[in-house]
């Protein structure tokens, strides 16, 4: 009876959409077919996000579960007894200049409902890992480390460290924000160590000579603990934002012989002799060169410090990910860093492009998270330190406090709000090439179960998830991405 008058009611749709075309000069279009091949046993939610932003993280009406797995429509399988990696979150970098615009351009009350739309699950994109900056970057208010000396000086035991600077706005956010999600992961990138350890002497370019290996490990050392005496755990570091990069901001270049030498000579011994159990993650820079990774882990003697490697996506192709985890499988994999700015201002190419190969991609390419850049920035694009001049934040946030999701929130709210940590990615099969449709799954501690679906073509699809015996049915918006989520 309940197929009936589903069917009904779809026939009655289709007519009365037909008489409401006939009397227009608009071309008709048939509604999107509804399959029925079975009977209803439960329902799934979905949310939406389309290109043409009409829908924005938008709930969507239930979709049912059929006891059948017989469909026409594009079809994916899902195989929840088959686990992959496990998902550490998802999220951005708190920059200097992120923790500046959302501590100094926001009232109380809107500092704390930004927060809660950033990080809360429930209220919001639920935010789940953190990437901050050892020291300055290219967005902070200026050039800085944590133990600055005048010109001609050293400090060998790093009498002088601290860690002042990232007081004043970094630690009052993120406090703030521990309050809304206390279990959010937090790794740690320099872009350079101190001038005085430098071939230099400057913190632009040059590299970190030999002779201050051990001071620079004990420098990652005072930085974790003085964290902790804020009650904020490091959970891994990397041991040079971009090594293969020098420029006019803050920068060192490390070739990968250099690091392993330097991780497994100075910071591995310096961590385990402190017990610090943060994570070393190595490499930290583009798709293009998996060689600098896989060099460290071949050093038997560095690759024992070591977790994994992470990656950054302004050169080369996410399927490195794969190529590094399939030499080296029993080592994890981070995606640290990718931003938007004015140069793409197209919504609905930018979410279809961050989908597809940032959070899909890296996911399916075995990585335990995906980050984007700069968490929040102002309407100019900053504060910049002498780096990207047009780059988009997460958010934006004038100086006036309004506030703009961009489409790179919505990208990750479709991910970090449904995948928790310590969730596990799951088998699923792929929709056929032909059809603009990709697809990734997890599992959630809990039990749940979370699909997120791209449709790149321009028109709205029909699909089927199998799920063994049953089947989910639904249609996507063209130019979209929708999460669903089942028990």
């Amino acid at each position: 009876m309940l197929m009936n008058i589903k069917k009904l009611l779809t026939l009655a749709f289709a007519a009365a959409y037909m008489i409401s075309c006939s009397n227009t000069d608009q071309p008709y279009y048939p509604p999107p077919s509804v399959a029925t091949e079975g009977e209803e046993v439960g329902t799934v939610q979905m949310w939406e996000t389309s290109g043409n932003q009409n829908l924005l993280l938008s709930a969507q009406p239930e979709l049912s579960i059929y006891d059948s797995p017989s469909t026409s429509n594009p079809s994916v399988t899902v195989d929840e007894g088959t686990m992959y990696q496990e998902i550490d979150g998802f999220g951005a970098a708190l920059t200097g200049s992120s923790a500046y615009v959302i501590k100094n351009n926001l009232s109380a009350g809107q500092k704390t409902n930004l927060l809660n739309a950033l990080f809360s699950p429930s209220e919001g994109a639920g935010i789940s890992y953190l990437r901050l900056t050892i020291g300055a970057s290219d967005f902070s208010l200026e050039d800085f480390t944590y133990d600055d000396m005048p010109a001609g000086q050293e400090d060998p035991d790093l009498d002088n460290f601290s860690i002042a600077k990232d007081e004043v706005n970094i630690i009052p956010v993120l406090t703030e924000i521990k309050t809304i999600a206390p279990e959010v992961s937090i790794m740690g990138s320099p872009w350079s160590a101190p001038a005085w350890m430098k071939t230099g002497q400057d913190l632009h370019g040059g590299k970190l000579e030999a002779q201050w290996y051990d001071t620079y490990a004990n420098y990652f050392v005072k930085y974790i603990d003085a964290y902790a005496g804020h009650g904020i755990t490091i959970d891994a570091i990397t041991p040079q934002n971009e090594p293969l990069h020098e420029s006019g901001y803050p920068s060192m270049r490390m070739e990968a012989a250099e690091q392993a030498d330097f991780i497994k000579n100075s910071l591995g011994p310096a961590f385990a002799s402190n017990a610090i159990d943060t994570k070393i993650i190595a490499y930290d820079h583009n798709f293009d060169v998996p060689g600098y990774p896989m060099t460290v882990f071949n050093d038997a003697d560095a690759s024992q410090y070591v977790a994994g490697s992470a990656f950054h996506a302004y050169a080369g192709n996410v399927s490195a990910m794969g190529q590094v985890h399939n030499a080296f499988p029993d080592k994890e994999l981070y995606f640290t860093e990718i931003s938007g700015g004015d140069w793409s201002p197209d919504f609905a190419g930018n979410l279809v492009w961050y989908t597809k190969n940032i959070m899909i991609g890296t996911t399916e390419n075995w990585s335990r998270n995906a980050l984007f850049w700069n968490l929040a920035l102002n309407e100019n694009a900053g504060p910049t330190n002498n780096g990207c001049q047009d780059c988009r934040g997460v958010v934006t946030v004038t100086s006036g406090g309004e506030v703009t999701k961009n489409e790179e929130y919505y990208t990750l709210a479709h991910f970090a709000k449904f995948v928790r940590p310590g969730a596990h990615r799951i088998a699923s099969s792929e929709f056929d090439g032909s059809t603009g449709l990709s697809n990734v799954a997890f599992i959630n501690t809990d039990g749940g179960k979370v699909m997120v679906i791209l449709n790149e073509s321009p028109v709205a699809q029909d699909f089927s998830v199998i799920l063994g015996e049953n089947r989910i049915d639904g249609t996507i918006e063209g130019t979209s991405v929708a999460t669903i989520t089942w028990q």
